[in-house]
């Protein structure tokens, strides 16, 4: 039961994940990281079958860092969105991915944005967005206490009420998750919030 949520505020953009790898009704990894650097000032949080969700998102990482190669510049962060929104709309008539995407970046001259982008390659600016069963929780939440002009304090904190609502009420809830922020200073890891702890059993010889 993925989960996946982002909203903007006025200097940041935070996106948040489960860290669920789930095939059928096996667990089988509670610290997947699934949201990616594009790179220094973008983040993409992806939901979706594993396989599709790792190889589109690699695929689009790799091709926003070779326009910044070849062109010197990167992309802003409406350009990589319909980038993406292309690749997935021409994948769509052949052999689509079940991908669904927040994107967050910031940039110079417009400051912090985020692009909602589902598998059958919709794109909407929006304010705030969610996929998976969490979106229910997470999204009524957001409307209800989402701000433009919120601290990064307050925006952890509604993170926080997000991951807690998710993980009571939906009956396979999630226990770990990853938050990541992007501003001025580029996209970083903020933190965990782990439920689960991974452990690795001694290697046997």
């Amino acid at each position: 039961m993925e989960s996946v949520f982002g909203f903007v505020c006025k200097d940041f953009a935070v996106v948040v994940a489960d860290a669920s790898s789930v095939h059928s009704i096996l667990v089988h990894k509670t610290n997947e990281d699934k949201i990616m650097h594009l790179d220094s000032h973008k983040l993409l949080g992806a939901s979706g079958e594993t396989g599709d969700r790792a190889q589109f998102t690699e695929f689009i990482q790799k091709n926003v860092a070779l326009y910044q190669f070849r062109n010197g510049i990167p992309l802003t962060t409406a350009a990589a969105a319909n980038f993406t929104r292309g690749e997935l709309a021409t994948a769509l008539r052949k052999n689509p991915y079940m991908v669904n995407i927040i994107l967050a970046g910031y940039d110079k001259e417009t400051g912090p944005s985020l692009f909602f982008i589902d598998y059958i390659a919709s794109l909407h600016k929006l304010d705030r967005a969610a996929f998976g069963y969490g979106s229910y929780f997470a999204l009524s939440l957001m409307d209800r206490y989402h701000r433009p002009d919120m601290t990064l304090e307050e925006a952890i904190e509604l993170a926080d009420k997000c991951i807690l609502e998710i993980r009571k009420r939906l009956v396979v809830g999630p226990p770990n998750f990853i938050i990541k922020i992007v501003d001025k200073d580029g996209a970083r890891l903020h933190s965990w919030r782990m439920a689960i702890e991974e452990t690795h059993p001694p290697v046997a010889y």
